[in-house]
């Protein structure tokens, strides 16, 4: 019998690149179906899939509590991947501090709610960086996050105080390695390792996304830190389908988690030629022992 998947993505695709395409054949193999269908479509019927895979929905932070409502409809009516409650999970990144409490080395951050331009300089000190980045707890694609320096801080007060009065944000400072070495993303299905890229931003740029010009290229990993990343998805309350795991080399040349992503990352299904046939066979294998 035809079994139907949902790949949850947005209204357009315009300006983004996204390869969740490349899994329709290998999913064939296993005797899916795939389509790619808007979480913002009202009309769809959850239930005529028999599963459905969170993708390219990269414009919910702007209407994350209708995202989530989304995502317990289809919850209520079909297969979800990931794992409901670790995606609520990993929307704010507060997980980071959950998974430090765990033991996860992660980037040295400081967590706040309404920024005040009075303490903004206090921020330098305390992470002992002459320059920081600010960003959303709940934000894709690098949205409104901003790399400052000490001398250029007080020109963007006003910007901040509007953009986080009260929404919660974290500061980090700016490790100098993703722009000399690069940002390290490795990939994860149903636990196991499947491959590594290594994103570079674009001359006078600190964003590795591709949407903003960032270099990705296929790269081979030591074994040291697809442990790390293993130990990482091993500390989740259940191990997701797919997650990515962003690592940065630090000044004391130690690998940090700047990011794990379990809801719409890239998988970057492009540099890899077997990775969508490993993503289609992990997702088959789960949906089997249901």
């Amino acid at each position: 019998m035809n079994k139907k998947v949902a790949f949850l993505s947005m209204d357009s695709l315009e300006n983004f690149y996204t390869y969740d395409k490349l899994l329709i054949e290998p999913m064939k193999m296993f005797g899916w179906t795939a389509e790619e269908i808007s979480w913002r479509n009202k009309k769809v019927n959850w239930s005529d899939y028999d599963a459905v895979i969170v993708r390219s929905t990269w414009d919910y932070q702007n209407d994350a509590e209708k995202f989530v409502g989304v995502l317990e409809k289809i919850n209520s009516l079909s297969y979800l991947e990931n794992d409901l409650n670790l995606m609520k999970w990993n929307m704010n990144k507060n997980y980071l501090f959950d998974l430090e409490q765990k033991g996860v080395r992660i980037v040295d951050t400081i967590w706040k709610k309404g920024f005040n331009g009075g303490f903004a300089n206090e921020y330098f000190a305390r992470l002992n960086a002459d320059e920081i980045i600010i960003k959303p707890n709940i934000s894709a694609n690098a949205d409104n996050t901003f790399r400052l320096s000490k001398e250029n801080i007080n020109e963007h007060i006003t910007n901040l105080e509007k953009i986080f009065a009260s929404r919660e944000f974290m500061v980090q400072p700016f490790l100098k390695n993703i722009i000399d070495e690069g940002e390290y993303s490795l990939f994860y299905f149903d636990g196991k390792f499947s491959h590594s890229v290594l994103k570079k931003p674009k001359e006078n740029d600190f964003r590795v996304q591709e949407e903003h010009g960032g270099d990705i290229r296929p790269n081979k990993v030591s074994s040291e830190m697809i442990l790390i990343g293993e130990n990482i998805i091993q500390k989740l309350s259940t191990i997701p389908l797919y997650g990515r795991v962003d690592l940065v080399r630090t000044k004391q040349n130690e690998f940090a988690l700047m990011e794990l992503e379990l809801i719409e990352p890239s998988l970057y299904l492009n540099k890899d030629t077997k990775s969508p046939y490993r993503l289609a066979k992990a997702f088959d294998e789960r949906v089997k022992k249901l």
